[in-house]
């Protein structure tokens, strides 16, 4: 049995709800503008984070009221479980099966909190199989779509033959806070979006391209750099304004360290495939990785189209480069709480 595991298809989704750029940056200015001293100089955020448009599983005028766990949790379970119906059935569909073809779902979410887990609420809708394998996940931010895609690859390589599904889907937009009047929390507002990707993986001879490798690597002593702080209210963000620079000066040593442990070097990448966490945060991806300025341009065009999604992000970027046709080898990169970087390698098929 061919044990290389194969990315057999993708699928991607986005709430109805677009919040223009502009239109963000008009209302934080009247609900933050009057209580906040500092928000004049940091509402150029908005011009320049590099966004033009938003998704979101809420309209905007709904998260310029005060609201607690109970509606948040009630707008994730309603908003990530569409969009995670909405993703896996394009990612399946794509890969030429039906639901009860999938012999385990992997799901990355970490903007909310779903027990029981998004893909036991979506079973019944999606028809899935009752014997299923089932592996929520929390917590990987950022990271999550390529350390997902990782898991993904590992648990079909143990189970040759078998279809793993891998959905990512993030509700950013709940972590925008009225009462926060941080710098952080002005950022968060300028940068997140919602949406989901999907992806289906399978230990066998067809596929998109060849899960080549995968790792990880995590700073010690970086917790304060990004993630959730909880309260009352809700997840309130945790961004450090060291990340741009945190990445060009760390990034290229943990990415050829993962390279090297699967006897590979960045010179044999043809292409970085890049979580667009921001515009400075791709401006050091470019520099740190001796990349040309403006190379990752799927990466910008994500970010303008649909802002900072989190763990899709990255396979929202992936699914254009497919479009235009992969080169030989692409190394996939995301950086998430932790302070962590992970990356897979995939092999094009082509």
């Amino acid at each position: 049995m061919d044990r290389a595991v194969k990315l057999v298809s993708i699928g991607t989704a986005v709430p109805e709800h677009v919040l223009l750029q502009r239109d963000v940056a008009a209302a934080a200015h009247d609900v933050f503008g009057p209580r906040y001293p500092g928000f004049g100089g940091m509402a150029g955020v908005f011009a320049s984070a590099g966004i033009r448009k938003r998704h979101a599983v809420k309209p905007l005028d709904w998260f310029f009221e005060p609201r607690g766990w109970p509606e948040r949790t009630e707008a994730f379970l309603e908003g990530a479980g569409r969009l995670f119906i909405d993703a896996a059935s394009q990612a399946i569909e794509a890969a030429g099966i039906g639901a009860r073809d999938i012999d385990c779902i992997v799901t990355i979410s970490s903007t909310g909190i779903a027990t029981p887990s998004l893909e036991a609420r979506a079973a019944k809708a999606m028809g899935f199989r009752d014997d299923a394998r089932r592996v929520p996940v929390f917590g990987l931010g950022c990271a999550g779509g390529v350390s997902g895609l990782s898991l993904a690859s590992e648990l079909a390589r143990a189970r040759p033959g078998t279809h793993v599904l891998m959905v990512a889907v993030e509700v950013c937009s709940l972590a925008f806070r009225l009462d926060h009047l941080t710098k952080a929390n002005i950022v968060a507002t300028a940068l997140f979006g919602d949406g989901a990707a999907a992806c289906v993986l399978r230990a066998g001879p067809d596929g998109i391209a060849t899960v080549e490798a995968s790792g990880e690597h995590c700073w010690s002593d970086t917790l304060d750099i990004m993630g959730w702080k909880l309260d009352g209210q809700g997840f309130g963000v945790i961004f450090s304004q060291a990340i741009p620079p945190f990445v060009e000066a760390n990034i290229a040593g943990a990415i050829t360290g993962i390279l090297g442990r699967a006897g590979l070097d960045r010179p044999s990448v043809d292409r970085f495939v890049c979580h667009p966490g921001g515009i400075r945060v791709i401006q050091s991806l470019e520099h740190a990785l001796a990349l040309g300025q403006g190379c990752l341009d799927h990466e910008r065009d994500v970010l303008s189209e649909y802002g900072n999604m989190s763990a899709p992000s990255v396979l929202f970027v992936l699914e254009r480069a497919i479009e235009a046709g992969l080169p030989p080898r692409s190394a996939l990169t995301a950086l998430g709480p932790g302070f962590t970087a992970s990356c897979a390698v995939l092999k094009s098929a082509a």
